[in-house]
């Protein structure tokens, strides 16, 4: 296999932003009789008869160890006394689209990530700025003030470290990683951590005895192709904060899918046909 030169370009300036706990916070800025409370966005397993997995919550139920992807079951037995709300995604989206509005005011090399996250380049930026960081900060206040939201905001010189970047003082933080800081930043990061590092990836780090960073520095570039294939070399260049993927304006999306969990088992036939009709019709609205 050939092994390409190691290219790092670190002229670039790049922002990732996420929202915190959005679906959450989007209900409770609507609802300031939530405040302070723990909220569970999805359904309510007393009336689903246990069913239902839970979408987001905020930052109050995260404390009872309450996560996405949880039953709503688990969920309600390790925090009774959250409000289970189902969720609203269309207000969601076009919150959303306020979000990105204000992107727009800085560039526009937007690349959406989800619904509540997004990549810019502002290396070339409306304002002629070049500080990414002052941006980054404007946008901060700039959705707190209009739309009474918080975000976690990641400056670096690539898309790899503004996500970690971002992740990494949650809520409401805001991290830089300079290119001279980017591998000793990653020595000490449980690879677990590593953005775009999966499950059984980091079993098998696990296995060969590599935790954190520091330890898949020590591995050479063919061990990691041989063991993971074309995956090893892009492990082998993430231990080194390299990363040249541009911000994709136009990224394709791959799929699109609306969900509802019902609090009755639906048996007739044509109830089930109604509300796949009404799914479908939702998915369609979303193309």
């Amino acid at each position: 296999m050939l092994i390409f030169p190691l290219i790092n370009d670190t002229s670039r300036k790049i922002i990732h932003i996420d929202m915190d706990a959005f679906f959450a916070s989007v209900e409770e800025r609507d609802n300031p009789a939530l405040k302070g409370k723990s909220v569970i966005i999805g359904a309510d397993p007393r009336l689903t008869g246990g069913r239902g997995v839970v979408s987001t919550c905020n930052y109050e139920a995260r404390k009872f160890g309450v996560h996405s992807a949880m039953s709503s079951k688990e969920a309600y037995e390790r925090c009774p006394q959250a409000i289970f709300i189902s969720g609203n995604y269309e207000k969601y989206q076009a919150v959303s689209q306020q979000i990105r509005a204000i992107f727009k005011r800085y560039t526009d090399v937007i690349e959406p990530i989800s619904i509540d996250e997004a990549y810019l380049d502002v290396t070339k930026n409306k304002l002629g700025m070049k500080s990414a960081v002052k941006i980054a900060k404007l946008i901060q206040h700039e959705i707190w003030t209009e739309l009474h939201l918080t975000s976690s905001a990641g400056v670096s010189y690539n898309k790899f470290l503004a996500k970690i970047a971002s992740d990494y003082e949650k809520p409401h933080g805001l991290t830089v990683i300079l290119p001279e800081e980017a591998e000793a930043f990653l020595s000490q990061m449980d690879v677990a951590k590593f953005y775009g590092v999966g499950k059984k990836t980091v079993e098998k780090l696990h296995d060969m005895g590599v935790y954190i960073g520091a330890d898949l520095l020590e591995i050479p570039e063919m061990t990691l192709i041989d063991l993971f294939g074309r995956f090893g070399f892009d492990l082998y260049r993430k231990a080194r904060g390299i990363s040249n993927s541009p911000v994709k304006v136009n990224r394709i999306r791959k799929s699109i899918g609306k969900e509802r969990t019902y609090g009755k088992l639906l048996h007739n036939e044509d109830d089930i046909k109604k509300e796949l009709t009404l799914l479908s019709q939702k998915v369609a609205r979303s193309l």
